[in-house]
């Protein structure tokens, strides 16, 4: 029995890394766990199968594993096994994963061990040096002023004005975009532009535009407006890499009181159920602006 417990919890790895921080992962997965796991699934999700002459959840395992579908089924039964084996690849090999990883499945014949590919990024390694002072160096010649509509020079004194906070911003995240050049993983931009093509496509539909419509009125086409999301998604990923590194430096954290507080503000009429992910997007929220708070005090 113990034998056959270390055959079924018995796998391989193969880990392939790229230049930009790309990293692929392998696993064979013996067909005895393949096979124990898909029973266990078979089970659970019998519970909620309705066959006639049967009470829901009541009908033999035999007759319920007709009527569920096989796709989901896979896709349930490797739910079960993948997060652990990918959670103990990133322990073995001590991966800073900067993303859930996207699985593959490459093989999956009946009866033979099956093989699934993980594919992830690193975040990047980088040297974050004396940010306050690559912030602090910048001279904002590109700030205009209202009286002469002319931007002020540096050194000028004639027209000065105070800046504002956002000016201040916009001045520290140029600097810091300007100055770090490190690589990031082709896969984290594609999900980040993904991402901002699919909220754009929920915006032209509210609007009651088709896409083709709506490309047609900024005189852009798909393959355009991609270019344009890939490279600010690019410096946008860069950007809160940076501001990680410096919160991090710093120990700059968002309290619960503080998420609790946001939420609070957000929130209009009834209260509403604000699950975890979304309690750490508010946090990282927060931590930005504190980041970029620190970061307004460096210009003059």
């Amino acid at each position: 029995m113990a034998e056959q417990n270390n055959a079924i919890k018995k796998k391989t790895m193969a880990i392939a890394k790229q230049s930009d921080g790309t990293v692929q992962i392998t696993f064979t997965l013996l067909w005895k766990k393949i096979e124990t796991e898909r029973e266990k699934t078979i089970k659970e999700l019998s519970q909620n199968v309705e066959v006639p002459g049967f009470r829901k959840g009541k009908a033999p395992v035999a007759k319920a594993r007709e009527r569920l579908d096989q796709q989901f089924v896979l896709e349930h039964t490797l739910s079960h096994i993948l997060p652990a084996l990918f959670s103990e690849a990133v322990k073995e090999h001590k991966l800073k994963a900067a993303m859930y990883p996207k699985f593959e499945l490459i093989s999956a014949k009946e009866g033979e061990d099956w093989q699934v590919r993980a594919t992830t990024a690193e975040i990047p390694e980088f040297s974050l040096g004396d940010y306050k002072k690559i912030v602090k160096d910048t001279k904002p010649t590109d700030i205009w002023t209202p009286e002469k509509g002319l931007p002020a020079q540096a050194g000028d004194q004639k027209g000065k004005q105070e800046l504002s906070r956002e000016q201040k911003e916009n001045i520290a995240i140029k600097a810091l975009t300007e100055h770090y050049k490190f690589t990031i993983p082709k896969i984290l931009i594609e999900e980040e532009v993904n991402s901002r093509l699919s909220s754009l496509l929920e915006r032209i539909e509210k609007l009651g535009m088709s896409l083709e419509s709506y490309l047609a009125s900024i005189k852009k086409d798909v393959q355009k407006v991609r270019d344009e999301y890939r490279e600010s998604s690019e410096q946008a990923i860069r950007l809160d890499i940076v501001f990680s590194k410096i919160a991090e430096k710093e120990a700059i954290k968002a309290t619960e009181q503080e998420i609790q507080e946001f939420i609070s503000m957000a929130q209009t009429g009834g209260k509403n159920t604000v699950s975890q992910d979304q309690k750490n997007t508010i946090g990282a929220f927060l931590i930005k602006r504190k980041v970029l708070d620190t970061l307004a005090k460096e210009v003059s």
